[in-house]
C-alpha cells in the first residue's frame, strides 16, 4: 500500500467510513460508465460491456478477498459466505447469506443499484445475464467446485421478497 501513513492515522470509525465512501463512489462509478453506454449505444450494448467487464473483475475481486481472508485452496461453501461478505457493494445492499440443505442462497434483500434505477423513473437492470457471470465467477474464484445458479434475478423474479437470489452447491469433480 502507497503511503500507509495517512490511514495508519485514521481511527477505527474513520476508516469504517472511508471504506463506505470508496465502496459508494466505485459502485458510482460502475453505474455511469454503464448509464453512459446504455443511453448512447441501448441497454444491449451496454449489458455485453457488463458481462465482459464481470468476466475479469469478479474474478480479480475474488482472489483478492480470499488472499486477504487466507482461505484455503478448497474454502467450501463455508469460505464462499465468508469472501461474500467482503465484497466492494456487501456494505451497500442489504443482504442474507442461508446454508441449507447443502447449498448456500445469497439474497440481496435490498440493492442500491434497482433503488437508484427506481428512482430516476429508469427500467430495472436486467441484472440476470451479468449475475450469472459475477456470482459464479466470484464462487469459482474461491473453490473451483462451487456451482452457481439464479434463484430469482430481474427479469425473471420468482421470490418478490428480494432484489435477487442465487444458490451454490459444491459439484466434486469427477474422477
Amino acid at each position: 500500500m502507497q503511503n500507509p501513513e495517512r490511514l495508519s492515522q485514521l481511527s477505527k470509525e474513520q476508516l469504517l467510513k472511508y471504506i463506505d465512501m470508496c465502496a459508494k463512489n466505485w459502485l458510482a462509478m460502475d453505474g455511469v460508465w454503464f448509464q453512459s453506454v446504455e443511453k448512447k449505444l441501448g441497454m444491449d450494448e451496454a449489458m455485453w460491456h457488463d458481462v465482459e467487464i464481470w468476466k475479469k473483475f469478479t474474478i480479480l475481486e475474488a482472489q483478492r478477498i480470499k488472499e486477504f481472508l487466507q482461505l484455503p485452496e478448497h474454502p467450501g461453501l463455508e469460505g464462499l459466505a465468508q469472501a461474500l461478505q467482503y465484497r466492494l457493494y456487501a456494505n451497500l445492499n442489504r443482504d442474507e447469506i442461508l446454508l441449507e440443505d447443502g447449498a448456500l442462497i445469497y439474497r440481496s434483500v435490498d440493492c442500491r443499484v434497482q433503488r437508484a434505477r427506481e428512482r430516476k423513473g429508469m427500467e430495472f437492470h436486467p441484472c440476470k445475464p451479468v449475475g450469472l457471470v459475477e456470482y459464479a465467477g466470484f464462487a469459482r474464484a474461491i473453490d473451483d467446485r462451487i456451482q452457481c445458479a439464479p434463484v430469482s434475478c430481474y427479469p425473471d423474479i420468482t421470490d418478490d421478497t428480494c432484489c435477487c437470489a442465487w444458490k451454490f452447491w459444491i459439484k466434486e469433480k469427477e474422477r
